[in-house]
């Protein structure tokens, strides 16, 4: 027939921030993706055909295009594969202006149009451009929004001593959010801070700490910065911590005051000065007096073989 049209192959693109109901029986990424091929089935008149394969993110945020759907539709793209991307809503695809300007390049270049089914838009029309750039102008606007609300409440939440997440240190676990004192673990911290006041060299103490098999939460044999990282950690006197200033915590501290001020009026003094100091306390001649170019100490080591043993 002379009227018949153009076959249009559409390709339908949903996205979802997060994992969260992904695992549903219809989630969101479902009634995008319903709503789009509804669109699609409308224009049928059109020539319009829907793609088969389908192009979900669930889990990925639209301030980057490091999403792996997203890339399978690109390369198809420039593969000669789609005519036509269907999106329920503009930011689906991207929430970042400059990333946006990219993929509208991308589909002029292989001469593919983009379409969002709750808001109409033809990119071939300036008109068009123009009502995309100041929709995904104020998605980012949003998005740069949102990061700041949630930082804002972060600062918030540390001043107010609220743990906020990340790294759970040794001597403490977190149950509904909060860090709970772990009586096994905040027992072997003390000593750790005992101790280090008793020798003076963070190397001797990891040194003598690896040879007993002490391990860090993790499981890992702990090394000296690991030791320097746990003596320096203000969560143990009580504290929350953000942006190097630290605030009363809501959690219990596990190692008094009078023991920190030990600890750090022993770490006060020079790693020269302390290595000196260590020296008396072990058979190593040269401990305190070898230094690499840059200032760090060399440390001895020793090896045994029957009942000799050689230091290096």
């Amino acid at each position: 027939m002379s009227d018949t049209k153009q076959k249009k192959r559409c390709a339908v693109y949903t996205r979802k921030s997060t994992e969260e109901g992904l695992d549903m029986e219809f989630n969101s990424l479902d009634a995008q993706r319903e709503a789009c091929e509804a669109y699609v089935a409308s224009q049928k008149h059109e020539g319009w055909s829907l793609l088969a394969d389908g192009y979900d993110d669930g889990g990925f945020t639209g301030g980057n295009m490091d999403r792996p759907a997203l890339k399978r539709l690109v390369s198809d793209i420039k593969n000669g594969l789609i005519d036509t991307v269907v999106v329920y809503k503009v930011d689906r695809l991207s929430r970042s202006l400059a990333d946006f300007a990219k993929l509208i390049d991308l589909f002029d270049e292989h001469k593919v149009s983009f379409v969002s089914v709750t808001q109409q838009f033809n990119t071939t029309t300036s008109m068009g451009r123009l009502t995309l750039n100041i929709l995904l102008s104020f998605a980012q606007f949003e998005r740069e929004v949102i990061g700041e609300r949630i930082r804002d409440k972060v600062a918030v939440s540390r001043k107010r001593g609220i743990w906020m997440g990340g790294y759970v240190p040794l001597g403490y676990d977190v149950q509904d959010r909060k860090l709970l004192v772990n009586d096994d673990e905040a027992a072997s911290v003390r000593r750790i801070f005992e101790r280090f006041v008793e020798l003076g060299s963070a190397t001797v103490l990891a040194r003598e700490l690896r040879r007993d098999g002490f391990r860090n939460k993790q499981g890992t044999l702990i090394d000296k910065g690991y030791l320097y990282r746990l003596l320096n950690n203000r969560v143990y006197r009580g504290e929350a911590v953000h942006k190097g200033k630290s605030y009363p915590g809501e959690h219990e501290a596990i190692i008094e005051p009078r023991l920190w001020e030990q600890v750090h009026d022993i770490m006060s003094v020079s790693p020269r000065k302390r290595a000196n100091n260590s020296r008396k306390q072990t058979r190593a001649l040269l401990k305190g007096l070898l230094f690499t170019a840059t200032g760090a100490a060399m440390t001895p080591s020793s090896t045994k073989k029957g009942t000799s043993r050689y230091r290096y």
